[in-house]
């Protein structure tokens, strides 16, 4: 501000870019296949495409469309859209063309950057468009332009490389707008802040322990929370970013061994392919690969499974109105003792807050009073802090629910343990009411992929003539294996209480969103058609 010059700086993640380019300006920033970026390169391409924006009308307060997988033209724009004061629009590559219309419209999108794999999904609503001034082409895979506009190469190519100042007036202008993957209706628009971004960025680093040294693997969809910050965290120190168009595990392998990989993001749905793909083709790590997972609670087999691998698991939670994880499974001393079965069920827990973010904590939601530290009564999820969204977009109603009580809302059901780590137990609307007794989907998933024929699960209720509503498993079964629904149910019943054993098992692939999370109201959808289920 002008006014404190000497002792305050707007924060903003734009300006790690500032700093590495300065202090690592011949370090590789950026490997895409066999195109490699130093910082000052960097650096040149995302002034270029800021002023290339700038020269199109695009400026403080405007939004920006991108539809793109984890290259470059991603990348960078998470630091030229907000460097003008813009706000980019990070859409998911997966959805639907109605999906998409609505979002671009919604935000009121003036730009859209297309990857031309994906504009089969933009073609049919581009007529219906509203604020749409320009469309640019993003070629990457080949040089086909199936929109009306110019590839991004050309398009950054009018900019100057002349340097371009970060063009705030407040911490809290919007920096990004990320729209929920719409379950319960129309999909809401998270605004994040400056402030925001760059703590929550500087956040991860802490947390995930990179430094200039480390090379970081975008497993991640940068679309998600923009990539959770990283797309600004690896960049603050000074860490290299690689690329990856598609998440296929003999790919991840591949250029783990080749780019010296260090660290990676990954849901839980993407550790399982992995572990699965190395148990097939005996793969072992020849380093130690950091993973940080966030998502769906992974079960700790999942995780056991990863280790033996040769990776180190690092377990988070969030969501995306908080700029992606906002607590960790903060490993303890102690537990180095533990036996491997043991170390997993503690990495599954979804642990303490972040440095940077100090406020969480499992309240009665009507009466906002903290449950029992005993590891047994379930509250809500509760946060605040510094990364929490500035609220939805043009959505005041839904903004002020998620705030009630002056804590952000997460829906999420757990228990508190007395060392006061948090372990989910269920979403809200997953949890399970049958004959009056409460089930989590969660523990009755943890116990099935105990069983050697899952490799992947999914429990939700269906409904129950005597009970109201009973556990069904949805279930991937692993290459090879010819699983019996009634031995698994048998199975579960000698592991945890017998009402809680799933009543009935399909076995077959599970519906999931371009982050990896399993669509569970997709399967529940099906089997409550024609009937009310009433959630608590």
């Amino acid at each position: 501000m002008s006014d404190r010059p000497v002792n305050r700086h707007l924060l903003s993640p734009v300006n790690f870019l500032y700093r590495s380019a300065m202090v690592f300006p011949d370090k590789i920033a950026v490997i895409n296949g066999a195109t490699r970026y130093t910082y000052a390169q960097f650096q040149e391409r995302v002034f270029r495409f800021a002023n290339a924006l700038r020269q199109k009308g695009i400026g403080k307060g405007d939004k920006v469309a991108f539809i793109c997988p984890n290259i470059p033209p991603m990348l960078e724009a998470h630091y030229a859209v907000p460097m003008i004061g813009a706000a980019l629009v990070s859409i998911n590559i997966r959805l639907s063309s109605g999906e998409i219309e609505y979002i671009i419209n919604h935000s009121d999108a003036k730009a859209l950057f297309v990857d031309n794999e994906f504009a089969n999904a933009v073609l049919p609503v581009m007529d219906k468009l509203k604020n749409l001034k320009f469309v640019v082409n993003i070629c990457d895979d080949s040089d086909e332009k199936p929109l009306n506009g110019p590839d991004y190469e050309s398009f950054i190519a009018t900019g100057s490389a002349d340097s371009v100042e970060t063009a705030i007036d407040d911490e809290y202008d919007i920096a990004t707008i990320n729209y929920t993957s719409g379950t319960t209706g129309r999909p809401k628009g998270v605004m994040y802040h400056h402030r925001g971004a760059y703590l929550n960025a500087l956040g991860e680093q802490l947390e995930f322990h990179t430094d200039y040294r480390s090379v970081y693997l975008w497993t991640l969809p940068m679309f998600h929370c923009n990539g959770w910050c990283f797309t600004w965290g690896i960049t603050a120190v000074g860490a290299t970013h690689v690329c990856l168009r598609k998440v296929v595990p003999e790919e991840i392998y591949k250029i783990v061994r080749e780019q010296g990989v260090t660290h990676l993001c990954a849901a839980p749905t993407v550790l399982i392919g992995m572990s699965a793909y190395a148990i097939e083709k005996g793969i072992s790590l020849e380093n130690l690969l950091e993973i940080m997972t966030a998502g769906a609670p992974p079960a700790p087999t999942v995780i056991q499974n990863m280790e033996k691998v040769g990776a180190n698991i690092t377990q988070t939670y969030g969501l995306t109105e908080v700029y992606g994880p906002h607590s960790v499974c903060q490993w303890q001393i102690a537990w180095d003792s533990l036996d491997p079965g043991e170390k997993a069920i503690y990495k599954a827990r979804q642990g303490v807050p972040y440095i940077i973010t100090e406020h969480m904590d499992v309240v009665n939601p009507e009466t906002m009073t903290p449950v029992p530290r005993n590891g047994k009564t379930m509250g809500e999820i509760v946060m605040r802090g510094n990364n929490v969204m500035l609220g939805y977009y043009k959505d005041p109603e839904a903004t002020a629910e998620a705030f009630k009580g002056g804590w952000f809302h997460s829906g999420d059901l757990a228990v508190i343990h007395p060392d006061n780590y948090v372990q989910i137990m269920d979403r809200k609307k997953d949890v399970i009411i049958s004959g009056g007794e409460n089930i989590s989907t969660v523990e009755v998933e943890n116990v099935l992929y105990q069983h050697p024929d899952v490799m992947e699960v999914a429990v939700i209720p269906i409904p129950d003539e005597k009970w109201g509503e009973v556990p069904k498993a949805f279930i991937v079964p692993r290459p090879g294996s010819n699983p019996d629904a009634a031995e698994i149910i048998e199975f579960c019943k000698s592991r945890i209480a017998r009402f809680k054993a799933p009543k009935a098992i399909e076995f077959g692939e599970l519906p999931k969103t371009a982050t990896g999370k399993i669509q569970k109201y997709k399967l529940r959808e099906k089997e409550w058609q024609g009937r009310e289920r009433k959630v608590n």
